[in-house]
């Protein structure tokens, strides 16, 4: 069977966060394969183990997608501080006699940003609004490419390694059933340190908050590769969960226009136009200007201006994200640059360190916590999101009552959609069918 048939047949999908359909990203020719073992986000462990114990599994798949998109080029990027995760790589290429190379970055946030990693590898910037196609290359994070592995044994995405650190009792990754609970995943890492606390579904730059009372109702996708736990009170989640009225407000009485939020974007610095600075003026003075309202649809959203970069402790992130949703639902979209896009050369000295950016988020005290690992986690009940990945959700195709199997396949897209297949997680019965498909195991049908 063809490699793009199996891995859209196994429902895989973009396990760094992004979530694209794997099956559509790769049907292209380039030149470069870049594999993403940057773990962009600080704290985070899981691409880490994955490039330490499933070390096979990622260079036997870069080396068949290669053949398929017929990539001269096959280089895994990591930090040169994964001591472990190098070693373990390299002796893999040594015993396979593969062709993928090792490219080392400094420890500085966002390494993991595609953008970013490209220019770092290849010296060419992606243009503003484009993808990384645009330069002859295509990027796959090191967790996609052990799913690919799994989707050529005709194994199809229905686990998730996770990390879970913060506030807990034991700091750890687990691998766990797609649509598991986040109420369950804190309870097999042992619990909460704490009473009162909130959740960062993901990284702490560009994670989502949710709250205790909410854990029940949230469940692990293809795309969440870890949980934060963290007090209730503590600096991000106060910045997180700002209202957009509220940052309206702080921009037009406390921004002074010191452009260090342009100054260190690293999409910017990378030579693309977009400047923070400016939005924020036009807020602040409540004028209408759609030209560099338009520049917030290029913005990544991963928080240095707003965490780590603005001295007033403001929000440009969060109305660049308000902004390209608003513009988004009028249609409006960001035309891909023609001109060559050129770095600028100042770029190499305004990358932020992580360890400075762990002790600007307070999050200090969770840095060197030994995280264990990993531990498999079972389920009774599992409610599967029918929308995996960007684009469309994928049909039911089951009814209430069916009785299912691990793997089975319960939601389906057609070939060359953009979506995502979507498989059981668990043996058991369809109890429900909304934009989720809630399966029960059937030896424990009083579970709520």
């Amino acid at each position: 069977m063809d490699l793009i048939k199996k891995i859209f047949d196994a429902g895989v999908v973009g396990a760094g966060g992004a979530g694209f359909p794997t099956h559509i990203k790769l049907n292209c020719s380039v030149e470069y394969l870049i594999a993403n073992g940057a773990e962009c986000e600080p704290l985070l462990e899981t691409d880490k183990y994955l490039m330490r114990c499933e070390s096979k599994k990622i260079i036997k798949a870069m080396e068949e997608v290669a053949k398929k998109i017929q990539a001269k080029k096959l280089i895994i990027g990591l930090k040169k501080k994964y001591k472990e995760e190098i070693k373990a790589l390299s002796k893999t290429i040594e015993e396979l006699n593969s062709e993928v190379e090792l490219f080392l970055l400094d420890n500085f946030y966002p390494a993991g940003d595609e953008h970013i990693l490209v220019y770092e590898i290849t010296k060419k910037s992606i243009p503003a609004g484009g993808i990384p196609l645009d330069v002859d290359v295509v990027v796959s994070n090191v967790g996609t490419l052990v799913n690919i592995f799994d989707a050529i044994n005709e194994k199809p995405v229905v686990d998730k390694y996770i990390t879970v650190i913060g506030e807990i009792r034991n700091p750890c990754i687990l691998k766990v059933p797609i649509g598991i609970s986040i109420e369950k995943c804190i309870e097999a890492a042992g619990g909460s340190l704490i009473n009162d606390y909130a959740v960062i579904l993901g990284g702490p730059m560009m994670g989502k908050v949710i709250y205790k009372k909410q854990i029940k109702k949230e469940f692990i996708t293809k795309t969440i590769g870890s949980l934060i736990l963290l007090p209730k009170n503590h600096y991000i989640i106060g910045r997180k969960e700002l209202s957009i009225k509220h940052i309206v407000s702080r921009a037009k009485t406390a921004c002074i226009q010191c452009s260090m939020c342009t100054d260190m974007c690293p999409r910017n610095l990378i030579g693309h136009k977009i400047r923070p600075h400016r939005i924020m003026r036009s807020i602040g003075i409540a004028k209408d200007d759609e030209k560099i309202f338009m520049e917030a649809l290029i913005c990544c959203e991963c928080g240095v201006c707003e965490l780590y970069a603005c001295p007033m402790g403001l929000s440009p992130r969060s109305m660049n994200g308000y902004i390209k949703n608003e513009l988004r639902n009028k249609g409006i979209k960001y035309q891909k640059e023609q001109e060559k896009t050129i770095a600028k050369e100042i770029r190499e000295y305004r990358k932020i360190p992580v360890d400075r950016l762990i002790s600007r988020l307070g999050l200090t005290k969770y840095k060197g916590n030994k995280v264990i690992g990993p531990f498999e986690v079972k389920a009774h009940r599992v409610c599967i999101s029918l929308s995996q990945s960007i684009g469309r959700p994928a049909n039911p195709v089951v009814s209430i009552g069916d009785i299912v199997s691990r793997g089975q396949l319960i939601g389906e897209v057609k070939m060359g959609e953009l979506g995502a297949n979507v498989h059981s997680s668990i043996d058991g019965k369809v109890c429900e069918i909304s934009d989720y498909v809630v399966i029960r195991s059937e030896n424990d049908e009083v579970i709520s």
